[in-house]
Parts: C-alpha cells; structure tokens; sequence
C-alpha cells in the first residue's frame, strides 16, 4: 500500500514548513509567488488532496465561488465568455478556490438560482458577468451580504462594488482612428440596438466621438440590430444600398463583422482585394472581440485581455473575501489585431 500523503510530506518536498504548506492551501496571497509555486508544484507531484472539510471548519470557507455560463447564440461570441472562464478558473485554482458554473436565460432566473445555490451550497462568492442598467441581481446579493464581484462596471449601482471592465470605447476608438489614417471618411457603425444594451453605447460612442473629433459627420451610416451573422449581413446590404454607402464599417462584434462581411463580399462590385481595402476599393470591416473565427478568416477586430481581467477579478473576490478595503475599480485597455479585412 502507497504511504498517505500528508501536508508534511508535502512540506518536506518543497522545503518548506507545514504552515507555508497550510498558508498556500488556505491563504496562498500571503505566500511569495516563488515558494507558491513550489508547494503546488510539490502537491501536483505527489497527488495530495487536501480534506476540504476539515479546511472548511478550520477557515469557515467552503473555496467555491461560483459563475453563471451563457447560451451560445451563433457559436461564435459564446468564445468570448469561454476564454475569461477559463483563464477565471485557472487563476482560481491557484488562489485555493474552486469554480462552480450554472445557468440562467435572464437576470431574475438568476437571482432564482443565487437562492438555489446559497441553499444547497455554502458558495463564498458569486463571479457576475455581463452587466446592464438597472440591473437586479447586485442588488439581490449586496442585499443580503453575499460577496461578489462583476465582470462590468456598475452602469447606474446606487452603492459601488468591485468590478472589472475592459473600455469598449476605447475599442471602438482605436478601430475608427485606425481606419481614418488609412484614409478612410465615410465609415459606418453597425451595433446593438439603445439604450437596451450598456455596452453596446458605449462601443457605439468610441466610433461617434472618434469621428467627431475628426471633422466628419457620422450622420446616415449608424445601424442598429440585434446580434448574429445574418442580422450583419443583412444591415450591412442595407447601407450598401444607400445613396452614398461607407467605405469602411465597425461593428460592436466579430458575430456582425462577419455578416457585414458576407454582404460585402456578396456584393456586385467586390472585387478580391490585392491588400488591406482602401477607399475606392473593397469595404473595410472590423469586428469587436477578436474570436478564434476572425482570425480564421483574416478580420481586423478589437480583442479584450480576458485573462487579464478574469485575474483580476479573482485578485478582487479574495480581497474582498479576506476583509480588504476593495475601492479602486479596473479599467483594462483593448487593443486593434489588423488583418486583411481594414
């Protein structure tokens, strides 16, 4: 029979003590990254399974935090959700805590299963994802002092929270500055329908105050329709068919880039363009989120530092989890990934 592995096998392997072996189980943001490492590496290696009973009495935390997964519309954009997922869990797993997912088609079905949740498990946190206005569940959980933390920032929160949000703004900034140095003038916008959608104005305004500031006149080329392919493509045909059509389109995602894209090159005067297109050439499209899919098919598009920001969010909840003044929000940066397409 193989000889137990216990927290002092553990520490004798990595050369530690048993309380930095018990530090990096139940408290690893008090340990030095390096010595961290080396205890995971130690457990890894030699299989131990710490009893998460005896550590849930010992600490009072059961280390569940738990996040609701999305229905995947088009399969594309349900990437999005599935990169900051993973990067979330892993960034978990090295903090000591563990990811529970769940369901729901809309906020008040997800503030049914908060209350499902806290019944049957003794979750530490909620990881929220995908803020709105007038958004209930922050308060549902604020209300009742369960700690969480949101993958959003707060659109109208009476009472702040952690958050953390990538500027979509800046996004749409960056892709507009970049197709106006490329000469480019008459440069539509396709996006989510307002003001239901938070985040869908504000990648709306980063292309509107872009071209403001630049002397040009957005007037004619803003369209607004729900998300998937063929809502873009059909929008897209529909300011192709204008009196004066744009030379080049930013879309609020890589799912409407793509139809924008079909409509463009669906179209009678397309031709397959020796280089990126310019004006008096093919339309320009760029996409929002940089999916597997666009870099597929070559679509310059907006990415978000996902595991960034799930890292983030992780650092947040355990602060907040360990009794940590949490005030400071985080704003992370998008950055432009130019391809054929702009």
């Amino acid at each position: 029979m193989s000889q137990k592995v216990t927290i002092s096998t553990v520490a004798e392997h990595a050369r530690v003590s048993r309380q930095t072996v018990s530090n990096v189980l139940n408290a690893p943001h008090i340990v030095r990254e390096e010595t961290r490492r080396r205890v995971q590496e130690a457990i890894t290696e030699l299989g131990y399974r710490a009893n998460q009973a005896a550590r849930q009495m010992r600490t009072g935390r059961s280390r569940l935090i738990a996040v609701r997964i999305e229905p995947t519309r088009d399969g594309i954009n349900g990437s999005v959700l599935d990169r900051f997922l993973h990067g979330l869990t892993e960034t978990a797993e090295s903090a000591g805590y563990r990811v529970m997912l769940y369901t729901a088609t809309d906020a008040h079905q997800e503030i049914d299963a908060f209350d499902d949740l806290l019944g049957a498990y003794d979750l530490d946190a909620f990881v929220l994802t995908g803020t709105e206005r007038g958004d209930p569940r922050t308060a549902w959980l604020a209300g009742r002092d369960v700690p969480f933390v949101t993958f959003g920032r707060p659109w109208d929160a009476p009472d702040p929270h952690p958050w953390v949000d990538v500027d979509n703004a800046a996004g749409t900034a960056q892709a507009t500055r970049h197709l106006l140095a490329t000469g480019h003038r008459r440069i539509g916008y396709i996006g989510w329908p307002l003001p239901t959608s938070a985040v869908g104005g504000e990648r709306r305004s980063g292309w509107h105050e872009t071209l403001r500031e630049a002397g040009v006149d957005p007037g004619g080329l803003d369209r607004e329709t729900v998300d998937g392919i063929a809502e873009g493509e059909r929008t897209m045909r529909e300011l192709l068919a204008a009196a004066e059509p744009p030379t080049a389109v930013v879309c609020a995602s890589d799912s409407l880039a793509l139809g924008a894209l079909q409509a463009v090159r669906g179209s009678a005067a397309y031709a397959p363009p020796a280089g990126p297109p310019t004006p008096g050439g093919p339309v320009a499209v760029v996409g929002f989120d940089d999916t597997p899919v666009a870099a597929a098919v070559g679509l310059t598009s907006v990415s978000q530092p996902l595991g960034v920001a799930a890292a983030r969010c992780v650092d947040l909840l355990t602060g907040v989890l360990d009794g940590q003044p949490v005030n400071s929000p985080v704003l992370l940066q998008p950055s432009l990934v130019r391809r054929q397409t702009a």
